[in-house]
């Protein structure tokens, strides 16, 4: 149950994202699934490695270069999935941070 949670507050959060963020775009329904499965596929496989290869720097930020793994992580998702696209480094960063945060609201309350 958790898990549907998850891809239900990410969705929230990715449409979240193409109304707040500039460069941020998602055109259906469907594209914005797919990101968010992809989203925790990543989150599940490549995340902990990208963060055990970068600890040096992420400890040095205090685990603010995380934000910058999951902005590139986007970037990788929206080069992947038809219907969503982000314009640059910039608008990936800022989208990152607001997804992170709504999963936490989410996490806390499910």
């Amino acid at each position: 149950m958790k898990v549907l949670y998850y891809i239900v507050g990410t969705i929230f959060a990715l449409y979240l994202c193409a109304q707040v963020v500039p460069g941020f775009y998602i055109s259906t329904f469907f594209a914005a699934a797919m990101v968010s499965v992809l989203l925790g596929v990543c989150a599940i496989t490549i995340r902990p490695l990208l963060l055990v290869l970068t600890l040096p720097i992420t400890l040095l930020t205090f685990g603010l270069f995380s934000f910058v793994i999951n902005a590139g992580i986007l970037l990788a998702i929206a080069g992947i999935v038809d219907g969503f696209s982000i314009d640059g480094f910039v608008p990936a960063l800022l989208s990152s941070i607001l997804i992170v945060f709504v999963q936490w609201i989410v996490q806390r309350f499910a």
